[in-house]
């Protein structure tokens, strides 16, 4: 039992120490966002990114620079804002890493506005080895759709 507790323990401990990530997490949104808003309009401004963080102006003027400055993106106040291939990296695989569990939760049966909402709370922490065995689990399931049909018969 000892044994469990403190890997119990170890567990809290390093989830703990993901919550540093947060930052992390805060911006690969704001480079989502602002990647949704280029493909969506042609363009992003900080008026846009705003209203979509829920977050003031100047927070979003804030974390563009800080965006700029690592290299995601190129930022020059009242003016465009244009994500470098860095930055559409990580756009990207934040977007493959939603479709993946939108996907499975979907197959799950959750409906599509709670899935969207929590794969929205979720894409940014896990493991990209759990994204990638997530990946294999929904391939598997949609080549034997009997097995979803039984699960969802549940």
């Amino acid at each position: 039992m000892k044994g469990k507790n403190a890997k119990r323990l170890e567990s809290i401990k390093a989830a703990h120490e993901l919550e540093k990530t947060r930052s992390s997490s805060r911006m690969e949104d704001y480079l989502e966002i602002i990647s949704e808003l280029v493909e969506l309009k042609g363009y992003a401004t900080t008026l846009d990114i705003s209203r979509y963080m829920h977050v003031s102006a100047p927070s979003v003027t804030k974390m563009l620079q800080r965006l700029d400055e690592g290299g995601f993106l190129e930022y020059e106040k009242y003016h465009g804002i244009n994500l470098t291939k860095k930055g559409i990296q990580v756009a990207e695989g934040i977007r493959q890493n939603h479709g993946i569990l939108l996907e499975f939760f979907e197959i799950l049966g959750v409906g599509y506005d709670t899935a969207n909402q929590d794969t929205e709370g979720i894409e940014h922490h896990l493991n990209p080895k759990t994204i990638k065995q997530l990946r294999k689990f929904i391939t598997f399931l949609k080549a034997n759709p009997k097995v979803v049909e039984n699960f969802k018969n549940l």
